[in-house]
């Protein structure tokens, strides 16, 4: 039976993928009680209760147990003991097992190898012997950690065998992947959402550019033909069936400068390049985990027009609040800030999205946005020198 609105629904994770997921909720009537070590993390100040604690917390665990009819995450890294003991008791998605691959970059690649789908050439690194031993082929190349890495953080390039020791040991000589650099043309998403009753949809593919390791704006859809969108969109639903996937998540894609599509990486939850869905889509993704979650009939994915989203960094609060003006004079640009008190060079305080006709013209206001608040940043910084 589906959960009816007015139940209430656990969320692991404080962040802004939860706000949103906590906002999307409750437009349809349930109550969220967020569970999060932060007291004034950007859900759990919107959230109908929120519970200030670790995610192990074993009070706080069967509080939510006892009080919600099902539990969802907004980030990867819930421990899967949480989700374990959640499923006990009720509706758990997505269910730990299904996590527990994107945990670590090793059995990611591993199990994305497995599905069918290309990758870049890579080799696990455990310790400096393995550093040594045939990577030659694999430089110049990516070291990352194999766990807890996100958004450039975890990550150093490297161009030879020292510069791979240096970097071992600076990521703490923790198991790590070394992956060769590849040449590329773009990088690409596609979000997924899957049902407890197998249903399965996909959003626009979404074609993605980054700065310092941090998305910097999606662009959707893709400019790529329809046959590669539709090899990235049927890749997805391969790698959620595989992982027997109930909810939302997202596969990152490369596409080489030869033409080859590569699978990267696994978010299982919402992600950065589905923002757009919010204001662009008939269902957001944040509706949709919502849907999943309560064993509601998922909903359409169908875009109503082309649409460009730009993350907004600390680094624009270079000495206060930035003028919104220059993103809400354009009629349709749509501005989402997440309530976050501290603004960091690099931290994620929003973003914005730009609908237009094309995606041309959505890219250029988009980009018109981002260099006017830019400027104000940099004007701010030299007032201050």
């Amino acid at each position: 039976m589906p959960i009816a609105p007015g139940a209430w629904l656990g969320l692991l994770g404080g962040g802004q993928l939860g706000r949103m997921f906590t906002m999307a909720a409750q437009s349809m009537g349930y109550k969220v009680l967020v569970l999060d070590p932060g007291v004034d993390s950007p859900a759990g100040t919107v959230a109908d209760a929120h519970i200030a604690a670790d995610y192990i917390d074993p009070v706080a665990l069967d509080t939510l147990a006892q009080r919600c009819a099902a539990a969802t995450t907004e980030f990867e890294n819930v421990p899967a003991e949480a989700l374990r003991f959640l499923a006990k008791h009720g509706i758990v998605s997505p269910s730990a097992d299904s996590v527990a691959v994107a945990q670590d970059r090793i059995a990611e690649k591993g199990f994305l190898a497995s599905v069918g789908l290309a990758v870049a050439p890579y080799k696990p690194i455990n310790n400096s012997a393995d550093i040594d031993a045939g990577s030659n082929a694999l430089l110049p190349g990516i070291l990352k950690r194999s766990r807890l890495g996100y958004d450039g953080k975890g990550q150093v390039r490297v161009a030879d065998l020292k510069e791979a020791h240096s970097a071992f040991e600076q990521l703490g000589a923790q198991p790590c992947v070394l992956e060769k650099l590849v040449p590329l043309r773009m990088e690409l998403s596609v979000v997924v959402a899957r049902g407890f009753d197998d249903a399965v949809v996909t959003w626009p593919v979404a074609e993605n550019r980054h700065a310092s390791g941090i998305l910097d704006l999606t662009i959707v859809p893709a400019r790529i033909t329809e046959a590669r969108a539709e090899q990235a969109r049927q890749a997805a639903i391969a790698v959620a069936a595989a992982l027997d996937y109930r909810g939302v998540l997202c596969v990152e894609f490369f596409v080489t400068v030869d033409g080859r599509l590569l699978a990267n990486e696994i978010a299982p939850r919402p992600h950065n390049s589905g923002h757009s869905t919010i204001d662009a889509c008939v269902t957001s993704q944040f509706e949709q985990q919502l849907r999943v979650l309560c064993g509601l009939p998922l909903g359409a994915t169908t875009l109503h027009s082309p649409a460009v989203m730009v993350n907004l960094l600390g680094d624009l609060w270079a000495n206060g609040e930035p003028d919104w003006r220059h993103v809400l004079q354009h009629p349709r640009a749509k501005l989402h800030l997440y309530g976050k008190a501290q603004p960091r060079p690099g931290r994620k305080m929003g973003h914005y999205t730009v609908l237009a006709d094309s995606t041309e013209k959505a890219l250029e206001v988009a980009l018109n946005i981002r260099a006017a608040l830019a400027h104000d940043a940099r004007a701010t910084q030299t007032q201050s020198a």
